[in-house]
């Protein structure tokens, strides 16, 4: 049985604040030196290919709403009419470009665990018991957990993760994101709500205008393209295998073009509500998705 813990989004982005000099600076060296491109290693192992069902597991409270954000997301990933671009299904086709080929995601179970089967304060084992709820070959099993909802190492040191569990045949992956709104936004809803460290420029506001679960589809988008890529820790990654850089982790905070360490880089706005994205989705949702590392040319190719 595998485990993958991960640093997220705005962990990794917390640590360029700290290793990275001022804005200002880091845009006038960056013209001066350089940067040598972008590797993630193949490390040789199974991914994930072909069509792939995502199952959702909703833990604690969600409003319809709320899982309407998150449903649309995953459909919008492989749509059955194309989605004018830019849009999420073209982000997630950059995935294909790795030696797996092609993944086609479907929308499949979803499972409501409103009374909190297992408490309000859950660990990774507890993740995994969840996870457990529905497998089989080619399934994701994404677990979420509501605003009130704790689990070990959130806001800490992640802000969602990825492994797999059983074995053989019956080998499935999983996935864990939560809604940071009332615990860590600053950490885990960023670019949506003012950092907790770093620049304090003003937060972009959410396409969806619920703050935490936009936040959520940033991370989930993160650990899914690391699950397709590195689903059993042996994929592509850079780094450590206890700590990876995977396709979208590698890319920490880049949303648009010119975007450095506490800027996002230029989004489309939309002209009535102010809300920021850069990828259309189906049912006229829109979302701000990060940026993806592109294995044909080694860099990091956000959708705008």
């Amino acid at each position: 049985m595998v485990s993958l813990s991960h640093f997220t989004l705005l962990t990794l982005l917390y640590l360029s604040f700290l290793f990275y000099p001022s804005s200002a600076t880091t845009r006038k060296l960056s013209a001066l030196v350089q940067q040598q491109p972008l590797v993630l290693k193949y490390h040789n192992g199974l991914l994930l290919k072909g069509n792939l069902t995502v199952n959702l597991i909703w833990y604690g409270s969600f409003s319809p709403s709320q899982r309407a954000i998150v449903v649309d997301f995953i459909q919008s990933l492989s749509p059955a009419k194309p989605t004018s671009p830019p849009s999420v299904s073209s982000w997630w086709k950059t995935t294909d470009k790795y030696k797996a080929g092609p993944t086609h995601i479907l929308l499949g179970k979803q499972f409501l665990d409103q009374n909190l089967s297992l408490g309000k304060s859950l660990t990774s084992v507890n993740i995994k018991t969840l996870a457990a709820k529905s497998n089989g070959k080619n399934t994701i099993n994404v677990i979420l957990t509501a605003k009130d909802v704790s689990v070990e190492g959130f806001c800490m040191s992640r802000c969602g993760t990825h492994g797999s569990a059983g074995k053989g045949a019956t080998r499935f992956a999983y996935v864990w994101v939560g809604d940071s709104v009332t615990q860590c936004p600053g950490q885990c809803a960023w670019p949506f709500h003012q950092p907790i460290y770093g620049p304090q420029t003003p937060p972009l506001v959410a396409p969806n205008n619920d703050v935490g679960m936009d936040g959520l589809v940033i991370n989930l988008a993160t650990v899914l393209a690391g699950t397709v890529t590195n689903p059993f820790d042996n994929g592509y990654f850079q780094g450590p295998s206890t700590a990876p850089l995977e396709a979208v982790s590698a890319c920490t905070g880049i949303f648009g073009k010119g975007a450095y360490p506490g800027y996002p880089g230029q989004v489309l706005v939309d002209g009535s509500t102010g809300a920021s994205y850069n990828a259309r989705g189906v049912n006229g949702r829109r979302y701000l998705l990060p940026a993806m590392w592109d294995p044909q040319t080694s860099v990091c190719a956000p959708l705008v």
